[in-house]
């Protein structure tokens, strides 16, 4: 989430130093401005304050992208955190199911098997606990198409895929 100093005709606009950070982490980042990460259980918050007077009253800056519905609930969720009130859960799209983080780490088990030089077979072994098979049960396994896609599903998260992922999608 990004705060930048609020416009003049943002009269109500408050500080962050207004605010109850006791628990908060703050860190200075390069060339000004600093990030903040202010935990809750249902998520931290996740905060990076422009370079600007800390008297300064701030605003929550949202681009309208795509994801601007996703940005618009992650804003909500900070505004009832520091108004007091419980945040309530991170937005759907920002959410794992348990199912997609099994299959994100073992894609990225995959990755580093197929990067040490393993086979497909090889990582199947690892990844599912296969029992052995024959080379003609194997040719035409399910367990072999998805140690497969696994791996490319993998190398297209490392070449920029993931980025949908941060985005919810």
């Amino acid at each position: 989430m990004l705060l930048e100093a609020a416009p003049p005709i943002f009269r109500s606009a408050r500080r962050l130093k207004q605010f109850d950070l006791i628990d908060a982490t703050q860190h200075a980042l390069i060339g000004g401005g600093s990030a903040v990460v202010l935990p809750d259980a249902g998520g931290n918050h996740e905060l990076i304050v422009g370079a600007n007077d800390p008297t300064q009253p701030l605003a929550v800056m949202l681009p309208l992208d795509a994801n601007f519905h996703i940005r618009v609930e992650a804003a909500l969720r900070l505004h009832r955190r520091l108004f007091g009130r419980a945040a309530g859960p991170l937005p759907r799209a920002l959410t794992l199911t348990p199912r997609h983080r099994l299959r994100l780490v073992r894609m990225v088990r995959a990755l580093d098997g197929q990067s040490s030089g393993a086979s497909y077979r090889e990582i199947a072994a690892v990844l599912f606990e296969t029992h052995q098979q024959s080379a003609t049960e194997w040719k035409t396994s399910s367990i072999r198409a998805q140690t497969i896609r696994l791996v490319k599903d993998a190398e297209t998260m490392v070449r920029g895929g993931y980025l949908r992922l941060l985005a919810g999608r």
